[in-house]
């Protein structure tokens, strides 16, 4: 009897670590892990990038779904990290709502304080677009200090070097236009694109080398499977170019995890991510 007693105990315990185990992935899910900011560093080859600006540091934040008393804590935080790391640009990448526009004036007075040695750009989202607008959300962002690029481009001259930071409209029922935002680019000037929709990467591309764009919107699938990294759930125009570095020809693709979300409030295996991303000249071995 004594080894049928044992095999019943085994069954009952591993029951117990199944139901703690899916309890814990629960209260993970839905109230740890959207709070828990995470600081990816990655450094990233780019062709094309002159040697001069071999190691230019640019934060990446997108995706905020920012809701006023729930999220102040965590998108200071992430100001906060982006000042400490004195980054030389701060990308900003749409997305900033996600039902109503009330919400930007409270997160503008936040993203006011980001500090980068070349300046603070942002781009349209599109929830910002589907619920706030351009006028809008430019107006704010504007105010606030901060270059807000929609189908347009500002070309900088960095420690003796070009670089053209050029920014799309939102794609998803958007006027996203890659000629007008590339426009007066000369050939042999570098661009870090600002498209918020990552799979739109191939109709920039289609149009001329794009050293290195970033993006957001996919959240990075927002709940993941653990250890496989798998995002069960897609997004349209977020569905090829889910999360992480991706290289084609001479151009180069980075999509964020992001910070808020959409949809219920939880991330599994996939925490609110500031990208800070190290720019390089030759490939990393």
């Amino acid at each position: 009897m004594k080894p049928a007693t044992r095999g019943i105990v085994t069954r009952r315990n591993f029951l117990r670590l199944m139901a703690a185990g899916t309890t814990g992935a629960f209260a993970d899910a839905l109230w740890i892990e959207p709070g828990w900011l995470t600081v990816t560093r990655c450094e990233v080859p780019c062709k094309g990038l002159p040697a001069g600006l071999d190691g230019l540091r640019v934060g990446l934040l997108a995706d905020l779904h920012f809701e006023p008393d729930r999220d102040d804590a965590l998108v200071e935080e992430a100001i906060a990290r982006v000042n400490a790391e004195k980054l030389d640009l701060v990308l900003l990448g749409g997305d900033y709502v996600t039902s109503s526009s009330s919400v930007l004036v409270p997160l503008a007075r936040i993203l006011e304080k980001a500090r980068a040695a070349h300046g603070v750009f942002a781009v349209m989202g599109n929830h910002d677009g589907w619920n706030a607008g351009r006028p809008l959300t430019r107006r704010i962002f504007e105010k606030s200090g901060i270059s807000f690029l929609i189908n347009q481009n500002s070309q900088l001259h960095l420690k003796g070097e070009k670089l053209a930071i050029a920014g799309t409209d939102f794609v998803w029922r958007g006027k996203p236009d890659p000629e007008a935002t590339l426009k007066g680019i000369a050939k042999d000037t570098p661009v870090l694109a600002l498209v918020h929709e990552p799979d739109y990467f191939d109709d920039m591309v289609a149009r001329r080398d794009i050293m290195l764009q970033v993006s957001g919107h996919t959240h990075g699938g927002q709940c993941r499977v653990p250890v496989a990294g798998y995002a069960p759930a897609k997004v349209k125009y977020g569905e090829k170019y889910i999360y992480g570095h991706h290289a084609s020809g001479n151009s180069g693709l980075f999509v964020t995890r992001g910070i808020g979300t959409s949809g219920l409030h939880v991330r599994f295996a996939c925490p609110p991510e500031l990208a800070i991303l190290t720019l390089r000249a030759k490939a990393v071995a």
